[in-house]
């Protein structure tokens, strides 16, 4: 019989060494209520009760392989199971468990029921709350599973019991107070009925009670090594200074159940682990004890890793991986494993370079390199190094490259955004080499006496009155050697100005019609002018000799009212040409964003013993992260992990290590801003906090941001000429939110926060750098969306729209109070300002809340209500429930739980449909509760949610499932149906789906003729699933099913179709033909022929893929003839038949031969698209894609102006490429039949492949062709009407000279519409002649 001994000391132990108690899953409580004692075993009920948590379901269990589960119809914490009397039958080892959320709880304790006459055997623990020694408390329990018994606790050795107790429970409580030396021993429990004191239990299993601390302790060891890797062997040596003791083995992480026992071979014992696992990875100890149960102290305890992977390792190098030859170099080595020794690799050596064993390795110890040679340059790297052979892997962090130099190596030098100046904005160069250097330096080769200085390597070079271009290049000193400057980096070249912003096609246009439209309306004034010049002086020119030059003029300023007429209409029409042009689309470019620095340490315990700096980037593709202090000690670079993130180990903090850290990311070809700053001010102070607030606006509120860097501080607010704090905010973080509920003239002022520990006495921070809060004159906030969703997918295209009512306005875009884009005023349009900001690919790093703001030239807006852009798919999908339930009364509330798997995260709740998250809520744990209040038919549909960190740039999950919600009084009818089919054939497997669109509910499904259903509980997906294996006659027969809720409503259910499932096999199968034939045109007529062999029979009609029969019938005879009238494309398939007897209803017999049948007279035409594109783009080639709706063909693609066809395939994949042009113009396809070679498709529709379209194609749009169409028939009218004119004029001429010598009178009427109404104007020869002529000249 097994002992259960040391249970006190284990209990002691893992209090007295402060090891982190493991969440314990409670157990149920099974005991046993009869009619006792009077017939105690004549009905026995057992009774099993869930210690914290209502269920529907208990389950008891008897000798592991017989179970009895109960289901309540209302959930409860307690359920009975009647055993009745006891018997052999009964007799046996009893457990009970309750259903969970997510499965089975763990069993309860074993109850064992005996033959009748004797009372169960109780169970016997111990309960320890203070160490193993003299002195410690402890409390024996002991289980009788019967109420109103008597315990007795016994001791081996004494004839009398120790002491007895009648609780009114189940269980008795013994203590022992003030543990002495001569309490040690075995102890044993029993019980008996206290009207029956002759009715006594067996005793219980023995337990042995040790006192430690009365021997000197032992020492504990480990063979071949305490680190090994799983599948090897180990093992455990303990010695102690005394002979013929027994010897105890523990592990601190499973006390109860990793106890090994030895005895000692002289003065030691040992314990073998033949085949490690990962789970016997922890802290392990030692005791020995005598006969008497004295026992010794407790050994040093022993870690013990198995790993199949080491702990990565890092490798610094002070002063600078770029060293002067003959000088020296040190490279410390880092790991997160301490006691273990580290050794130092060269790539292309064999074994170690040096070695530092576990004992002098504190973590402080270094590789040093003395006199460094050109040999000593290379890569190198540093692992762990032990004394044993393992098969561990070693891996590192990090490689550091040596450089032995006599000069620096030249730096690379690049330019940001571009290289071009655009008018008003600046360049950033980028100066950038792969070890720390001490200052870059930038030269500019145009101008001898110009020079920059920098410590991070960026310039930034404006363009002031075009000073600005020129041939740039940079160099930079390395820290080690301050005197030694590199060689000059490749000479880089700035050229501009350009046109403002972004050059698009777009704002080409738009300065290009701006100004046409102006220099027309310039001209059209100049003309207008000029003609009424011209008429005043033809008015009072009457002379003779003039009228033939005054017809000519008369003319010309007729013409030209009509040019100007069509100047005017080609204005109006370039003034709406490429629609859009005047209301811009700016490009942003976004920044490599600006990664988060925080610090970690086993604050508040001992804060600076091991101080560790974290940073993190909210970018993807982000390669290595960079320490840096004081703004130029590069302290070191680390490659990023899978979280996007690397850790900078500073070990105890000292007075060396005071100072300003930051840290950047590096992408591909970009680095990032420097994140915020940390400041280590010393080591009994807390770092410097970072105080920031967006811009005040009179009444309204106002968020005060205090960054502190460590978890579990305390926040204060500060405000100028106030002794104590405005606001104080407990632990929530490493920052804090302060809150001014509405800003007035009384809050402003300077403000500043401090963070301090939340025990007393407070350590402190210093104040953070102040803060002025200034109330501004300021316009009224703008409007602010987005054109689509603000949760998009990666590569997703987004605009943020910004406008407001006033006019002539700048706009500025911010990311998190950053700005990251501007646009400049639009002069030319009248109205309402506003401005669009498109990022074209959304990355993961592009997330957060945007906001814009507008200017004139001195005042700004409001800021406006935030935007948060939420890029999906970083983390993983949470789950979404409904509770109740997803079918819910109308007027009701139903609260949809969204359950993610990281803490502290914020969530936004999205119904299908809407533009934007309908709630947002942020939570501390792993999920929130969305509440819908008394909802209506309008809040039915699909929802869904997401998670989201608001720390690094709204990074969050795939969305969750969708889950249908149903406002109704009624569930919605399931459907039920089978797979593979209905007609199933004898022995095989078939699943009976009960469908429908509610999700999360149970289902039951119904047979006909049979009382008992079977129940499918909680359903997760929008199915149930029945399956029915290794069919037989029995499973035949008629279904049915319906939803049965998990919770209680009134809504009604609804039954689904009903379902016949029918076995074939049974009967000899019958012959299946086809009239007239198997390929029949559309439209026609079709009869198959079902031949059976047996009279009274039934016939049913297969189709192949349908899960249902087609067609059933009950002829007289032995066949049945199915018509199908008029048959169509869809009726083409593969047809089978069976048939069964009417005394043996669905037992049906083997299939038919199978029976191919074709409907077409000319197979329909397939559809042809190209992929990526339809134009054909520099050196890449497009793939047509024909796609047919029939199997087993054969494709083939026509090309216009070829006579036979260019390409033939199997799969419909042709690709195209645009050699010499050759691959432009209109494509066609279509197939064949493999089996009806000479029947061809319908050629599908033409699609045209055209080649490489510029900026103008891909921008104008239907409206920019007709107004483009318009302004060329609008210039050829005016050609027209031209060559009228200048036809008509030498009429006018000639006519003029006939007359001369004779009164002429010249009628200029556009000219006369200045004068009096109906006056002409006459020449004096005209009175004596009187003679009249009146020359009419079209206007």
């Amino acid at each position: 019989m097994m002992l259960r001994t040391f249970n006190l000391l284990l209990g002691c132990i893992w209090l007295s060494l402060g090891v982190a108690s493991m969440a314990v899953e409670p157990q149920p409580e099974l005991w046993i209520e009869s009619n006792h004692p009077h017939a105690p075993w004549s009905n026995i009920t057992l009774l099993c009760r869930s210690p914290s948590r209502v269920s529907s379901k208990f389950l008891l269990m008897k000798d592991n392989t017989q179970m009895t589960w109960i289901r309540s119809s209302y959930k409860t914490f307690q359920v009975s199971f009647f055993i009745g009397a006891l018997s052999v039958s009964t007799t046996g080892v009893y457990r009970c468990c309750y259903w969970k959320e997510k499965g089975w709880s763990k069993p309860s304790k074993v109850l064992e029921l005996q033959s009748p006459g004797q009372l169960p055997k109780p169970i016997f623990w111990i309960q320890a709350k203070t160490p193993p020694l003299p002195g410690c408390n402890v409390n024996i329990l002991c289980n009788g599973w019967i109420q109103d018994l008597v315990f007795v606790l016994l001791k081996e050795g004494n004839t009398e019991p120790v002491d007895y107790q009648v609780p009114t429970g189940t269980m008795a409580i013994f203590s022992i107070d003030n543990l002495a030396p001569e309490n040690e021993g075995v102890y044993l429990c029993r019980t008996h009925f206290q009207m029956l004191p002759t009715l006594w239990s067996e005793p219980s299993n023995p337990l042995k009670l040790v006192v430690a601390g009365l021997y000197p302790k032992p020492t504990l060891t480990a063979h071949p090594g305490p680190i090994l890797a799983p599948g090897e062997s180990l093992s455990f040596r303990c010695q102690g200074p005394i002979y013929g003791m027994t010897f105890v083995l523990m592990r601190l992480e499973g006390l109860k159940k990793s106890s090994y026992y030895k005895k000692a071979v002289k003065n030691e014992a040992y314990f073998y682990f033949k085949s490690l696992k990962t789970q016997d990875t922890g802290h392990y100890l030692c005791l020995y004890y005598d006969a008497s149960y004295r026992g010794s102290l407790l050994s040093d305890i022993l870690k013990v890793w198995v790993t199949e992977t080491f702990p990565k390792t890092w490798l610094l190098v002070q002063p600078s991986p770029v060293i002067q030859m003959g000088q020296n170099v040190s490279l410390r080595c880092q790991g997160l494993m301490d006691g273990v020794g580290l050794a130092l690799y060269k790539k292309g050596e064999e074994g170690p370079l040096q070695i530092l064993d576990g004992t002098s390795n504190d973590g402080n110890k270094s590789f040093l390199l003395t006199n460094v040679t050109h040999k000593d340059a290379g890569i190198y790297r540093c692992l762990y190094f032990l004394n044993w052979k393992t098969s561990i892997k070693m891996e590192t962090y990090n490689t550091v490259e040596l450089m032995v130099v006599d000069k620096p190596p030249k730096p690379s030098l690049s330019a940001w955004p571009s290289s071009v100046f655009n008018i008003g904005k600046t360049i950033t160069f980028q100066c950038r080499v792969s070890h720390p250097v001490l200052e870059f330096s930038l030269e500019w080769e145009e101008k001898a006496t110009f020079q920059k200085f920098s410590v991070d390597g960026d310039f930034i070079i404006t363009n002031i009155e075009g000073e600005g271009t020129g041939t740039y290049s940079c160099i930079f000193r390395i820290e080690a050697h301050t005197d030694i400057c590199s060689d000059h980096s490749k000479p880089l070249k700035l050229a501009g100005p350009r046109v403002t912003g972004f050059l698009t096609w777009n704002s080409f246009m738009n300065e290009v019609f701006r100004m046409s439209l102006f220099v027309q309306l310039i001209s059209l004034l100049l003309l207008v002018l000029w003609i009424r010049w011209r008429c005043r002086r033809l008015r009072f020119s009457n002379s003779s000799h003039l009228i033939s030059g005054l017809v000519r003029e008369a003319w010309l300023l007729g013409t030209a009212q009509g040019v100007a007429m069509l100047f005017i209409l080609m204005a109006l029409l370039c003034c709406g040409l490429c629609t859009g042009a005047l209301a811009e689309e700016i490009e942003v470019i976004m920044p490599t964003p600006k990664p988060e620095l925080w610090a970690e340490t086993n604050f508040p315990l001992a804060p600076w013993t091991n101080l560790t700096l974290w940073c993190r980037s909210p970018s993807g593709s982000t390669k290595e992260f960079v320490l840096l202090k004081d703004g130029t000690g590069w302290i070191a670079t680390r490659p990023a992990s899978e979280q996007v993130r690397a850790a900078f180990p500073l070990g105890a903090l000292t007075h060396s290590h005071t100072g300003s850290y930051h840290c950047h990311s590096w992408e591909e070809m970009a680095v990032s801003e420097p994140s915020e700053a940390l400041e280590l001010v010393g080591t009994d102070i807390l770092p410097k906090p970072v105080i920031s607030a967006s811009l005040p606006v009179r009444g309204q509120e106002l968020q005060i941001r205090c960054k502190g860097w460590l978890e579990g501080l305390g926040f204060a607010l500060f405000k100028k000429g106030e002794q104590e704090p405005v606001q104080r905010l407990g632990a929530i973080g490493r920052e804090a939110f302060f809150t001014i509920q509405r800003m007035e003239d009384k809050d402003q002022g300077n403000y500043s926060c401090r963070t301090h520990t939340q025990m007393q006495p407070f350590k402190w921070s210093e104040p953070s750098e102040p803060l002025e809060l200034v109330i501004k004159e300021t316009y009224p906030k703008p409007f602010f969306k987005t054109w689509a969703s603000p949760v998009v997918a990666p590569g997703a295209r987004v605009t943020f729209n910004c406008s407001t009512s006033h006019e002539h306005m700048s706009f500025i875009l911010y990311k998190d109070d950053t700005e990251i884009a501007s646009s400049d005023p639009a002069w030319g349009k009248p109205g309402s300002s506003a401005a669009h900001f498109l990022i074209i690919s959304v990355g993961i790093g592009d997330g957060g809340n945007y906001s814009c703001r507008y200017y004139d030239f001195s005042i700004w807006s409001e800021p406006s209500d935030p935007v948060e852009l939420i890029v999906t798919e970083f983390y993983p999908k949470p789950t979404l429930l409904a509770q109740p339930g997803p079918v819910v009364l109308p007027g009701k509330n139903v609260t949809l739980r969204c359950q993610g798997i990281f803490q502290a995260m914020r969530f936004a709740l999205l119904q299908e449909g809407t533009h934007a998250p309908i709630q947002f809520q942020s939570a501390s744990g792993t999920s929130v509760d969305f509440l819908l209040h008394t909802v209506g038919a309008e809040d039915s549909g699909n929802y869904s949610c997401i998670y989201y960190e608001t720390t690094m740039s709204n990074r969050g999950s795939y969305a969750s499932t969708p889950l249908m919600i149903w406002v109704t009084d009624t569930f919605p009818r399931p459907w039920l149906s089978a797979e593979p089919s209905s007609v199933v054939t004898m022995g095989q497997n078939v699943t009976l789906w009960c469908q429908g669109p509610v999700r999360g509910v149970g289902y039951i499904l119904h047979k006909e003729g049979k009382a008992t259903s079977i129940q499918l509980w909680g359903s997760t997906s929008n199915e149930g699933a029945f399956p029915i294996t290794n069919i037989s006659g029995a499973s035949i027969g008629r279904y049915s099913c319906c939803y049965h809720p998990d919770w209680i409503s009134s809504i009604k259910i609804q039954p689904s179709n009903t379902l016949e499932l029918m076995v074939t096999g049974l009967l000899p199968k019958p012959s299946l033909l086809v009239q007239p034939g198997p390929m029949v045109a559309p439209g026609e007529n079709v009869t198959l022929q079902c031949q059976g062999e047996l009279p009274d029979s039934t016939f049913v009609l297969l189709k192949e893929g349908n899960q249902q029969p087609l067609q059933q019938q009950r002829p007289s005879g032995y066949r049945a003839d199915f018509w199908m009238p008029v048959v169509r494309d869809q009726d083409s398939g593969v047809y089978s038949c069976v048939y069964y007897l009417d005394s043996a209803p669905l037992a049906a017999s083997n299939h038919s031969n199978s029976l191919e049948i074709w409907v077409t007279d000319k197979p329909p035409k397939p559809s042809l698209s190209a992929w990526p594109s339809t134009v054909f783009k520099l050196g890449k080639d497009i793939t047509l894609q024909c796609r047919g709706p029939l199997p087993g063909v054969e494709f083939v693609l026509e090309h216009d102006g070829e006579e036979a066809p260019q390409q033939f395939s199997e799969d419909g994949d042709f690709v195209i490429n645009n050699l010499e042009g050759k691959g432009i113009g209109n494509y066609s396809c279509s197939y064949r039949l493999q089996d009806y070679p000479n029947i061809w498709s319908e050629a599908s529709d033409a699609v045209e492949l055209v080649g490489a379209a510029g900026p103008v194609a891909q921008e104008c749009t239907v409206g920019n062709i007709v107004r483009s169409t318009l302004i060329v028939v609008v210039v050829v009218a005016l050609g027209i009407v031209l060559a009228v004119e200048w036809k008509k004029w030498p009429r006018l001429r000639t006519r003029g000279s006939e007359t001369d010598g004779r009164d002429q009178t010249v009628v200029l009427e556009e000219c006369n519409q200045e004068g009096e109404a109906g006056t002409t104007t006459n020449s004096p020869s005209s009175a004596s002649q009187g003679i009249s002529v009146e020359v009419t000249v079209p206007i």
